[in-house]
């Protein structure tokens, strides 16, 4: 059992399991003190309490001090309590901290309804009086539990408070089934009526009594369990419910399966995307840097599913003192930038009555604040770098930027206005250092950001600027049943073909029927078989996989690694992370009994756990994880080192459809000869065709005549002898994503300010006609048909709008499908 689960289980077990229960009989089962009020109707169909979820929450937890003082599980007593309450409202409730929140082990028992009761040893004077003093000092409280019902309630049999027709002895399922990640509950069947009303009992209880919010623990698929051999969504929805009518938060924990993120965000309010933050460290430090730079990936895949109503919980952001947080002061800077950019809710861990004055300027800063509350969740542009660019796009067309420097050195980071879908010219304002920057164009260069460290700015775009608007952008509303991708997109992509120059002696072994047979692949080559897939090896030293903690190569190891050389960490929690476009990839290593288990992500999703594991010997370029027939998309495969001494990546093969025929060629100066090329997306698609980055010139260097590409002999003999890779690009659709719907009827709009609205979106043959209304009036009806599929095609413009407010609707007419990519608007001049 790891050293967290120890911790918690050791909270858990002694709070949540009744100790001493005596059966009582319904009859002389007592009234509880407090009058609960009457519960009011729940309609069929119930939203979970989003009002109170409009903006990420502001506050403190109290369960990273109970792990970091020795015998924690008695450190939050009402003392204690009321001692942080009363620092938050001196220090820090002015700029919006108003949550206290009470974690595992607040309850010492049950009442004879079968509920949890407050702790009275830590609660002497009553938990009332802890709740009315954080009341009284304007703040919310919560706390905390867990899915399931305890074995001692079920064979009490106690009647359940407010239905006198039910028992706690009827309500699990039978046979026993284990309800959460301890194994402290039992599972309830909630096809029974008096499930969902045991719930409600207990929740109207916790509303008696003043309770703001609920932590809930162990949400299975998550919490290290994917394979729904736990499953608590049913108790989620039901506590939702129960909760719903209080307007009490419902957060969900931990690390929970992004396979289901549409239903954590139908029923709760919150939930965590990852492991504790903590680091278990007792007495030393809270947190740990590499706690914080595995939340990267995560955020990368949970982004777009945080907003108004339901947030991306990154766990408490330990910051606040730097003798106990565990993080340098650059890394307490980024983490709180992480935390402000996510959108994700503002609690600390730190005792608050110890802050320190950096902790302070930290937790403080309103302009940092604002760009939490205003709930953007950023999103990265690329994670194929450890100098990463993160941005989100604001209701007043400013953009919140925050850069990271994940690298081992000192560095530059440039943000590209176009990555952010910005065309013109902006202001910059540093707003840690609360300091305008002056105006940019095309790019802004944050000078040295320090290793692990961070700006974060305001980009405001200036009069005639253009902002393009993806269509996964919180700004897009969707009406009707509409998804995202799922093969309905084109991914951008680029293709090399391989070119052989013969050189003198090339040409005298090979006799001139051969002149143009097609060469053995290099070792970094594709190689394409005869399905018109090609695999292209990726080696471990590719700056495009990003390596979080603390990764080394070694090289001329002799023992058989592709290409000599292996990339290799020793921490547990250590990832790598490859983003690709295709059908498929295969992770390959060392099997060796130094290594252990690696668990491998697939968009974000669990796959399994593999071994890499070898008793005895050597396995070189061992495949220990592939997959296939994925959707011609991009993906992202992630790693995460489990147990073992070491873990290694060496390459990785990545399967794609080939877009070339032939793939490869040779080409003779002796006999000089075009080389024509077949390519399989729409001609119209072909970006460029380049070397080594430099283009070729269109109409003399090649030539474009339909589906066929012709190289000119006059290039190809400007060529070196060898092999030579010409790069032809693709476009595809924008951030190679788009939204489509089938019915007709289905709408997306965007509400904007500005004198111009474009709307980019794909053609082709499967797509029929839409209705195009600018501020609720009928403007054209376009047609999207095409014989071929293409991307960021022009579908509609408005021109000489007023410099106010619009609104751009697009309805489905006809067709099998409609795609929306992107929506671009111009600032008054």
């Amino acid at each position: 059992m790891s050293l967290r689960n120890k911790a918690i289980r050791g909270l858990l077990v002694a709070a949540l399991v009744p100790l001493g229960l005596t059966t009582t009989p319904a009859s002389a089962v007592p009234e509880p003190a407090v009058a609960l009020p009457a519960a009011p109707v729940v309609a069929a169909a119930f939203p979970p309490a989003g009002e109170v979820a409009r903006k990420p929450y502001m506050g403190w937890s109290s369960y990273s001090m109970q792990v970091f003082v020795p015998n924690g599980g008695t450190w939050i007593t009402a003392a204690q309590i009321k001692a942080q309450s009363d620092a938050m409202h001196t220090k820090l409730q002015r700029f919006g901290y108003d949550r206290i929140n009470i974690d595992a082990a607040w309850n010492g028992g049950i009442d004879g309804y079968g509920r949890p009761v407050p702790s009275t040893t830590l609660y002497p004077n009553g938990f009332q009086e802890v709740i009315d003093h954080v009341h009284d000092n304007g703040q919310k409280i919560g706390i905390y539990a867990i899915p399931g019902i305890s074995k001692s309630v079920i064979d009490a049999d106690l009647p359940v408070y407010g239905a006198p027709e039910c028992s706690t002895g009827d309500l699990p399922v039978l046979p026993l089934k284990q309800a959460d990640y301890w194994g402290i509950g039992h599972k309830i069947d909630f096809s029974k009526p008096c499930a969902q009303k045991y719930i409600d009992s207990i929740a109207d209880l916790f509303a008696s009594w003043g309770i703001d919010f609920l932590k809930f623990d162990s949400v299975t698929p998550g919490s290290g369990i994917g394979d729904l051999s736990l499953d608590a969504r049913d108790d989620v929805k039901a506590w939702s419910q129960a909760l719903a009518r209080h307007k009490i938060w419902l957060e969900l924990s931990w690390a929970l399966d992004i396979r289901y993120a549409d239903y954590w965000k139908q029923y709760a309010n919150g939930w965590r995307i990852d492991w504790d933050v903590e680091c278990y460290c007792t007495g030393v430090a809270l947190t740990q840097w590499q706690n914080i730079a595995r939340l990267f990936p995560k955020l990368a895949d949970w982004w777009r599913h945080g907003g108004p109503g339901g947030w991306n919980d990154l766990d408490s952001l330990n910051v606040g003192n730097g003798s106990m947080d565990g993080l340098t002061k650059d890394e307490r800077r980024t983490a709180a930038t992480l935390w402000a950019v996510s959108a994700a809710p503002f609690y600390i861990g730190n005792d608050m009555t110890r802050l320190d004055s950096y902790g302070l300027e930290l937790l403080t800063n309103r302009e940092v604040i604002a760009v939490n509350q205003a709930g953007v969740p950023a999103r990265p542009v690329s994670m194929q770098t450890n100098r990463q660019v993160w941005y989100a796009l604001n209701a007043d067309s400013s953009y919140t930027v925050a850069v990271f420097n994940l690298g081992r050195t000192d560095a530059d980071v440039t943000v590209n206005f176009a990555d952010l879908g910005l065309d013109g010219t902006a202001k910059v304002r540093d707003l840690w250092a609360k300091k305008d920057l002056g105006s940019a164009k095309g790019t802004y260069v944050a000078k040295d950001v320090p290793i692990n460290g961070t700006r974060l700015f305001k980009v405001t775009p200036q009069k005639g600027a253009s902002i393009s608007v993806n269509d996964d952008d919180l700004r897009v509303s969707y009406d009707g049943d509409w998804k995202r991708n799922e093969n309905f997109e084109v991914p951008a992509v680029s293709e090399p073909l391989a070119v052989t120059v013969k050189g003198p002696a090339a040409r005298a072994a090979a006799p001139r029927s051969k002149l143009n047979a097609t060469p053995e692949p290099s070792a970094k080559a594709s190689k394409v078989n005869a399905a018109g897939v090609r695999t292209i090896q990726v080696n471990n030293d590719d700056p495009q996989i990003t390596y979080t903690g603390s990764w080394s190569r070694s090289t001329g190891r002799g023992l058989g690694d592709y290409l000599d050389d292996v990339q290799y960490t020793e921490a547990n929690g250590d990832a790598f992370q490859y983003t690709f476009v295709g059908t498929g990839v295969d992770y390959v290593t060392e099997t060796h009994n130094s290594q252990g288990d690696v668990d491998i992500y697939v968009d974000g999703e669990f796959k399994q756990t593999v071994s890499t594991f070898q008793a005895e010997g050597r396995g070189a370029q061992q495949v220990v994880y592939g997959i296939s027939d994925l959707p011609n998309g991009t993906h992202t495969i992630r790693g995460v080192k489990k147990t073992g001494q070491f873990m290694l990546l060496d390459k990785l093969s990545v399967r794609q459809e080939s877009l070339l025929d032939p793939g490869s060629a040779t080409f003779d100066p002796a006999a000089p000869a075009d080389i024509a090329v077949t390519v399989a997306r729409d001609p119209a698609e072909l970006v460029s065709v380049s070397r080594g980055g430099t283009a070729l010139v269109r109409g003399s260097d090649y030539t474009v005549a339909g589906s066929v590409v012709t190289i000119s002999k006059s290039y190809l003999a400007s060529l070196p002898a060898g092999d030579v890779a010409l790069d032809f690009s693709f476009r595809g659709d924008n951030a190679n994503d788009v939204h489509y719907a089938k019915a007709n009827g289905a709408a997306v709009s965007f509400s904007f300010r500005g004198t111009k609205v474009d709307w980019l979106t794909a053609l082709g043959p499967d797509q029929g006609e839409a209705d195009v209304f600018v501020d609720g009036k009928l403007v054209r009806r376009v047609s999207l048909q095409n014989p071929t599929r293409v991307t960021n095609r022009v579908a509609f413009t408005a021109t000489g709008l007023k410099d106010k407010q619009h609104t751009l609707r697009i309805v489905k007419v006809s067709g099998e499908a409609l795609r929306n990519d992107v929506i671009r608007y111009q600032l008054a001049r």
